[in-house]
């Protein structure tokens, strides 16, 4: 029993969940942060980061554009099924009770977010944990064009992916050591793409505490 309770926190750190669960488990996490209601939590940017860099040095024994076109699969069809649990639930998201899993500030941080750059949230936002998850729900729940969602899906899915998993391959060829100081670098990008996130929060926060007080 001890084994396996030292083994949770292990499954946070995404160079051990590669490694543990394979290219299998790398796309499902990808599918799972844009596609299901509960996936927010994970490491999607670290991840890609990390994917590559394992990639680079073969530690991850898969060809660099097989794993492109596999995590651009992942990410779309992780939007189109959030967009759709979106579609079916509708605005009583709003109203959905805080749980374990689900806080209602994340719902108020993504429509700021959306409300601030309209669909183009759906590419920006895949660069900002939470939002990431919750956009493509909230363009269900407001029925955004279908044709624009995809649209903004698709570009945002090979940029996001572009940027996270093949410059940091291409980056691991150029500096051979980078594996070694992996750690540094995903807490690096776990404070980067969490500021606008927060500065987000304390936007809505604020806004909320004006409209009570008029």
């Amino acid at each position: 029993m001890q084994e396996y309770i030292e083994l949770i926190p292990k499954l946070f750190v995404p160079e051990n969940l590669i490694k543990i669960g394979g290219l299998g488990l790398l796309i499902f996490i990808v599918f799972a942060e844009t596609g299901l209601f509960v996936g927010f939590f994970l490491p999607g940017d670290s991840l890609l980061f990390t994917a590559g860099i394992l990639c680079s040095t073969e530690a991850l024994k898969v060809d660099i554009w097989t794993l492109m076109i596999l995590l651009n699969i992942a990410a779309v069809s992780g939007n189109i099924t959030g967009y759709y649990f979106g579609k079916k639930v509708g605005p009583k998201l709003f109203t959905r009770d805080d749980s374990l899993l689900f806080k209602k500030r994340y719902i108020l941080i993504t429509r700021t977010f959306y409300n601030k750059y309209g669909g183009k949230a759906l590419i920006m936002g895949r660069f900002l944990p939470i939002i990431r998850t919750f956009a493509p729900i909230l363009s269900g729940v407001i029925m955004f064009d279908y044709k624009k969602f995809l649209t903004y899906t698709i570009v945002g899915s090979i940029l996001w992916t572009s940027a996270m998993t093949l410059s940091a391959y291409y980056l691991a060829k150029a500096i051979p050591n980078l594996k070694d100081h992996l750690g540094l670098v995903v807490i690096f990008m776990i404070i980067v793409t969490a500021i606008p996130v927060f500065r987000t929060y304390l936007r809505e926060k604020k806004s909320s505490k004006t409209q009570q007080s008029k």
